[in-house]
């Protein structure tokens, strides 16, 4: 498929690039798009550090004290939570947030999502982000005129633009990402994708390479 490459300054001629339908051709499904999405978001959970219960604390088993004529209450060994140093009583446990999927999933994930936004054209090619003074006021202009939507995701090559990271810092509505840190959740959770022709490159050589 073919889209119109743009500048960001939109005071270049555009002209046309070919997008590989491999990737960005492809017909977007529910279920595999979930599936990723579910996965990312198990992926970065934090998981509690465990606590030392009862069984787990290294201190002596033996009965403390007689079972009656010593005038306090009844205990059966050190370990009782209520002790300095005896175990924490129904304390944080360790849960498994570490869920698997295969790599051809998560490839064909990217890819869909890729798809989605080309298919409903809420994907933009720049050229590059080179800008002439990296101010946000600048940026924020030149984003009205090239209409991004309510808020964009803007994915560059290998390394990115200091200008560009530096003046939409400020701004909410746009997210900045270098190509391999490219992800099905940030994509989709974006209105608008803007991808640069090194960003292109980047995607589209790390599933046909």
């Amino acid at each position: 498929m073919k889209v119109k490459v743009q500048s960001l300054d939109g005071k270049g001629k555009g002209s046309d690039l070919e997008l590989n339908d491999d990737v960005f051709g492809l017909e977007p499904r529910a279920d595999i798009l979930h599936r990723v999405v579910t996965w990312q978001l198990e992926k970065r959970r934090g998981t509690a550090r465990a606590a030392r219960e009862r069984s787990d604390v290294a201190r002596t088993g033996k009965k403390y004290g007689r079972q009656k004529g010593g005038g306090t209450a009844r205990h059966g060994d050190r370990r009782a939570p209520i002790f300095v140093g005896g175990g924490k009583a129904h304390g944080p446990r360790v849960r498994d947030f570490n869920p698997s999927l295969n790599k051809k999933v998560r490839a064909l994930g990217l890819k869909m999502a890729l798809s989605a936004k080309a298919k409903a054209g809420n994907l933009v090619v720049l050229d590059n982000l080179d800008m002439k003074e990296a101010k946000t006021a600048a940026l924020k202009a030149q984003i009205a005129k090239l209409g991004f939507g309510k808020n964009a995701l803007v994915i560059d090559g290998d390394a990115l633009n200091v200008g560009f990271a530096l003046a939409s810092s400020n701004l909410a509505e746009i997210n900045l990402l270098p190509a391999v840190g490219a992800n099905v959740y940030d994509i989709l959770n974006h209105e608008t994708l803007v991808l640069t022709r090194a960003a292109v490159e980047q995607l589209e050589g790390r599933f046909n390479g």
